[in-house]
């Protein structure tokens, strides 16, 4: 009892889905001041451009000045600052001060002003193309006026008062610190709180480095690329801290989603979008795990019932099987399946590891497994074996979708590179199901569809993969 209670707290302890913060965090660093300032001194110059203009003209012609038709004023307004967000001009980097961009912005959103005034009631007096025009000049000299002296002032501060600055860390080669440093403080932007060498991202430090990270404050973390190497997925760990991750100077090859590529004090670099809000996509997947998986338990619940009859009418033994597999964080877990062999299969697969048809022998598959019963046959051809996962959705230890748990014997034949699948949540149903299921004898292939699921993860991916299992299993596609 003891050693369970023990057990059970250890597995509490653990972190959390690679994916997920420990609870839904915001953004590290002062990306919100910036956004706050650029907005109210937009919306600000925008108002007094629109102002200035109505005044060349009669109050019968510029309605705006009607205290009831200031909601106009405002609405046009919205028009060009979705105008600019679009563009990208509230986005941090040089592209907020690309003043050709804020131009072209402004002259899309007049033109929109334009047609909303020919297609409905009119928002300006359109027959005086004078006031547009002018408008127009006005909003564009104040905007880049604005943001010129925005970018004065942060300088200012960044330069003779110390503030305004990110606090980052470097993680490198060693004989790459002091470079790499001096490139970074060139942009008066940053302030170096510490540098790590490259084991630092290992497997068995990565958590200290990330501790170490948020007792320093750090927002943003510059990692090169021969530090970085096959870790990729450790940008999922900054990101669900919080924290935004540049990879510094590397091979041109593609690498994750939604990057950008800018310079840091002339330096070429990679920057991963790290969204405001951080682990809400993953708190929102569980949701639905633990939605979908209850719902679908209760509504098959009789189809439960006549597996278990028709599995104990054809062979002896239990009706579920519990088997040990390797979970999150290489975590070991009981995962539930309807049995589909023979009681003593296991005992069997010692004599047939001969006729193991994969590659590396990592995964044991044979195409006519002679411990297979007549209803697991069935069972297996339209993946009904797999049904009592869902239990293990409820609890937390798998997900509906996501890399498939291996058992303890596959694992111990893993390479270091295999075990980012232990970074995610298991899956009942993953990529490797949907792009060819037991026909994949290569373990390296298994691995890379791992890898792009992991990278290119999200909700609509997850449903699509999801869609596909649907449509596989009713093809029988692969599965024996």
């Amino acid at each position: 009892m003891n050693n369970q209670s023990i057990t059970t707290n250890k597995l509490s302890e653990v972190p959390s889905d690679l994916r997920a913060s420990t609870l839904v965090k915001v953004r590290k660093g002062s990306w919100w001041l910036r956004l706050t300032t650029l907005f109210l001194v937009d919306y600000t110059l925008l108002f007094l451009a629109w102002v200035l203009a109505g005044h060349q003209f009669s109050y019968e012609h510029f309605t705006w000045y009607i205290a009831t038709h200031y909601l106009q004023i405002l609405v046009t307004i919205t028009i060009q600052i979705g105008s600019l967000a679009l563009e990208g001009i509230y986005r941090e980097g040089q592209k907020r001060y690309d003043y050709f961009n804020i131009i072209k912005s402004l002259t899309f959103a007049h033109g929109l002003i334009l047609l909303a005034c020919f297609l409905y009631k009119p928002i300006v007096d359109i027959t005086q193309p004078r006031l547009i025009l002018l408008s127009w000049l006005l909003s564009i000299f104040f905007v880049c006026t604005g943001r010129y002296g925005v970018n004065i002032t942060l300088q200012y501060l960044r330069k003779q008062k110390k503030i305004a600055r990110s606090s980052v860390f470097i993680i490198c080669d060693p004989q790459d610190h002091e470079q790499i440093t001096s490139f970074i403080k060139k942009e008066k932007h940053y302030i170096v709180s510490g540098t790590a060498n490259a084991n630092a991202l290992d497997r068995y430090q990565r958590q200290q480095t990330l501790n170490q990270l948020n007792q320093l404050g750090v927002t943003e973390v510059f990692i090169s690329w021969d530090a970085l190497k096959n870790r990729m997925f450790l940008c999922w760990l900054f990101q669900a801290s919080g924290i935004q991750v540049h990879i510094l100077p590397m091979e041109l090859k593609p690498i994750y989603r939604n990057v950008e590529f800018h310079k840091i004090g002339g330096m070429p670099c990679l920057s991963l979008d790290c969204p405001i809000i951080t682990g809400k996509d993953f708190w929102i997947k569980r949701s639905c795990d633990f939605c979908v998986a209850a719902l679908f338990l209760m509504l098959s619940f009789p189809i439960y019932i006549a597996i278990a009859i028709a599995i104990k009418l054809d062979s002896p033994g239990t009706v579920f099987y519990k088997q040990t597999r390797i979970g999150l964080h290489g975590q070991q877990f009981k995962v539930w399946k309807f049995r589909t062999m023979r009681s003593d299969a296991e005992k069997l697969q010692k004599e047939l590891e001969a006729l193991n048809e994969t590659k590396d022998g990592i995964i044991f598959k044979i195409k006519d497994d002679p411990r297979i019963t007549n209803v697991g046959k069935f069972l297996r051809r339209y993946s009904l074996d797999e049904l009592p996962q869902l239990f293990n959705v409820i609890l937390g230890e798998m997900s509906i979708v996501g890399p498939r748990p291996l058992p303890i014997r596959d694992v111990d034949k893993f390479s270091e590179h295999h075990f980012i699948r232990h970074e995610v949540l298991p899956g009942v149903t993953g990529l490797w199901q949907v792009s060819g299921r037991s026909n994949i004898l290569d373990f390296e292939q298994v691995i890379a569809l791992d890898m792009n699921y992991i990278e290119n993860w999200s909700l609509g991916l997850d449903f699509e993969i999801l869609i596909k299992t649907v449509m596989v299993v009713l093809k029988k596609e692969g599965a024996y």
